[in-house]
């Protein structure tokens, strides 16, 4: 049976190449070897590789939709290459003798990009930083500096395909016989063999090791988002060209500040007295300290706003807000003098009897309302 390796990727059938490209990335990055060490997941990941390595090729992919396995030993259609399957490609051959010649595949090949999570404080993310990280990726092999052999020896041309990195087989369908190539088993379409691999890196041209980098961080960066670091990520098979790393930003959370967007929030809890008449609050924000007037009669609930104190907006100039929400203290334990004085002033304000709020369309006109419309 062919494997289902739409299913793999999780991915519908019809998936552009983009889209099959950002699924192959989501996977790799939570089954890398580098981020999950479960053995479980290193099979994992070698199977969505396998699936992205036959659904980025138009060829291979063309293969898969018409039911074929184009990693299966012998493929050249469903169940094999004995079966009567072929491409579209094999059935322009058998019409009209042509051949296309696909050559040996390069041992080099790009590498894949890597992730790496940043933990920083908000006046970090707020004002930029420049932070001191270490990634453990893959890099060119200082032995062979990316060959794969041993030193002084070379590739060999592979016996089996030629060097042409494929081989034919003839089919015999109900068009006639057919030619068709597939990568040469021998030397996986490479059309060289590496009798000599070098022994650090097996062959491979690359091998792991920490790096210590400096990554300078934007100020106002927002938790979740990634930082991009160009050909800083793995290298590539045979030592080609380097990916990308991400450096994706984690915002501790603040013992004061709560942030939303650019703009800072924090509570201020201020005395009933001094809100009824009115006081000087001094603020202290990321990087000053600001003075505010409370207004007589503050309400439970208000906020100030100190424009300008926020988070500075990571594309253009200025700054966010910053919010201070008043929360209005009451008293809990009065001594007998303070509560003679407080129903004092209550009584000459009228005050003893709290009153139910009246407003438009309230639950007192309501009532009186439905009275009178049933009087």
């Amino acid at each position: 049976m062919a494997k289902d390796y739409y299913g793999i990727l999780g991915v519908p059938r019809e998936a552009s190449a983009d889209e099959i490209k950002r699924a192959y990335r989501q996977l790799a990055r939570q089954f890398h070897p580098d981020v999950n060490p479960d053995p479980a997941a290193q099979e994992r990941f070698k199977e969505i590789s396998s699936a992205y390595e036959v659904l980025s090729d138009p060829k291979k992919r063309e293969i898969v939709d018409l039911g074929g396995d184009p990693l299966a030993p012998g493929a050249a259609g469903p169940g094999g290459g004995a079966g009567p399957f072929v491409g579209f490609q094999d059935i322009m051959d058998a019409f009209f003798g042509t051949s296309t010649a696909r050559g040996p595949r390069p041992r080099t090949r790009p590498g894949g990009d890597a992730i790496l999570r940043l933990e920083l404080d908000l006046h970090e993310t707020a004002f930029g930083v420049e932070a001191p990280i270490s990634v453990d990726t893959a890099v060119v092999c200082t032995t062979c500096t990316g060959a794969g052999t041993a030193p002084g020896t070379h590739p060999t041309s592979c016996d089996t395909c030629g060097g042409r990195g494929e081989v034919q087989t003839v089919q015999r369908t109900f068009l006639g016989q057919v030619v068709s190539a597939r990568p040469c088993p021998a030397c996986h379409g490479f059309g060289s063999v590496i009798t000599h691999p070098c022994q650090k890196c097996g062959g491979d041209g690359r091998m792991r090791a920490r790096r210590n980098l400096t990554v300078k961080i934007p100020p106002g960066v927002e938790d979740g988002m990634r930082i991009r670091l160009a050909q800083q990520g793995e290298v590539g098979p045979g030592g080609g060209p380097p990916g990308d790393l991400y450096v994706e930003i984690h915002e501790r959370p603040h013992d004061v500040f709560s942030r939303k967007g650019d703009d800072l929030h924090c509570r201020v809890t201020v005395p009933m007295t001094a809100a009824a008449l009115g006081t000087r609050l001094t603020i202290k924000t990321l990087d000053s300290e600001e003075t505010v007037d409370v207004r007589p009669g503050t309400q439970p609930g208000a906020s100030l706003r100190l424009r300008g104190r926020g988070v500075p907006h990571l594309r253009g100039t200025g700054r966010g807000d910053l919010q201070v929400h008043l929360d209005v203290r009451t008293p809990t334990k009065l001594s007998v003098d303070e509560e003679r004085i407080l129903r004092d002033f209550a009584r000459q304000r009228g005050e003893e009897v709290a009153e139910l709020s009246r407003k438009q369309g309230g639950f007192l006109s309501f009532m009186r309302d439905a009275f009178n419309g049933h009087a």
